[in-house]
């Protein structure tokens, strides 16, 4: 999925989130779990790059999306496209498991509810990124 779509999801699922915490957190809080919520949408899918520079032992996409960055957010298909995309695909959705994972346990430290806010923003990052993988989308 593009980061233009998760951007997009990570702005609806955020939002909704606020609402039942805007009982126990104040406005700035709520601003800053908001942005947090949009920016984790967007880059837990970092990870591609780790993967994919175990995978070619090289750093090329990702100084190629560094060296243009509005193509690499808005028209993605020529940063993987000389990977193999079906390992890939499930090698980055394991990583996102596992990375949700982590950054849900040690969200709990912080505040339940921004563990379980975490929780929901990569449950359905992971989601439509399946939901892409499996052509429903």
């Amino acid at each position: 999925m593009y980061s233009r779509e998760h951007f997009l999801i990570g702005v609806v699922v955020s939002g909704l989130l606020l609402v039942p915490l805007s009982e126990r957190f104040g406005t700035l809080l709520l601003a800053g779990l908001f942005v947090y919520g949009v920016l984790l949408s967007v880059f837990i899918d970092l990870d591609h790059f780790v993967l994919t520079r175990i995978r070619t032992g090289s750093w090329r996409h990702l100084t190629a999306c560094l060296k243009n960055p509005v193509a690499a957010f808005g028209d993605q298909d020529w940063v993987f496209e000389d990977v193999d995309s079906e390992d890939l695909e499930h090698e980055r959705i394991l990583s996102h498991v596992f990375l949700g994972g982590v950054l849900v346990a040690l969200s709990v430290f912080v505040s339940p509810a921004v563990a379980v806010f975490t929780a929901v923003v990569l449950y359905f990052h992971v989601l439509a990124d399946l939901l892409r993988d499996t052509d429903v989308l």
